[in-house]
């Protein structure tokens, strides 16, 4: 056992067999589901919890550890959180942004909900489309800083693109404030989005 959680691919593959076994559990052993638009509508929701909790978990590692930590970390030691930990966890935070998007997207469309959400639920008398859609559109504000604000900032940061001194530390601060612009609006994202799932 110790040797299977000491590698990270190999205790991911196992989460997966085990989420596979526990999955056809449920469906044999269960009222055995068909692979209709309900089941690719709990398929894409499961995919776009899973990305979400990777993409708010890296955002909150961000701003929660790594950024007040950063003052406290002796100079010579800030180059492995900049060569090594922020560009693998910056990696993971831009596309598990644009898979929650995609996979929130798709729920939408499954469930017929997606022009409604995406208008607002102007016109459609239904105050769920409303709280989804702002959910939804924050998500897609946050999804955007990510790829056309942070990350573009965070390169010049981490040496990634060529800049002078000057330009990296504009850029570390932008990247901050747009990275605590997301952090501002996760609150409010989540609370659209499970309350549209259970209050209405």
């Amino acid at each position: 056992m110790g040797n299977l959680l000491q590698s990270l691919p190999k205790t991911i593959h196992a989460s997966i067999i085990l989420t596979v076994l526990l999955f056809l559990g449920m469906h044999f052993f269960g009222d055995a589901f068909a692979f209709d638009k309900y089941f690719f509508s709990w398929l894409f929701r499961y995919l776009h919890v899973l990305s979400g909790v990777m993409w708010v978990g890296l955002l909150y590692y961000f701003n929660f550890v790594q950024i007040p930590s950063m003052p406290l970390i002796p100079d010579e030691q800030k180059p492995a959180i900049g060569k090594v930990i922020a560009p693998k966890a910056l990696f993971w935070f831009r596309w598990s942004a644009l898979s929650t998007i995609i996979t929130g997207l798709i729920v939408g469309y499954l469930n017929n909900y997606l022009h409604e959400a995406m208008t607002l639920g102007i016109g459609s008398a239904n105050p769920k489309n409303t709280v989804i859609g702002i959910g939804m559109w924050l998500g897609i504000i946050m999804a955007f800083n990510v790829w056309f604000v942070i990350w573009p900032n965070q390169k010049k940061v981490l040496g990634m693109v060529e800049s002078n001194p000057e330009e990296k530390a504009t850029s570390a601060r932008t990247a901050m404030l747009f990275s605590r612009t997301n952090t501002l609006l996760s609150l409010p994202m989540l609370l659209c989005m499970v309350a549209a799932q259970n209050l209405y």
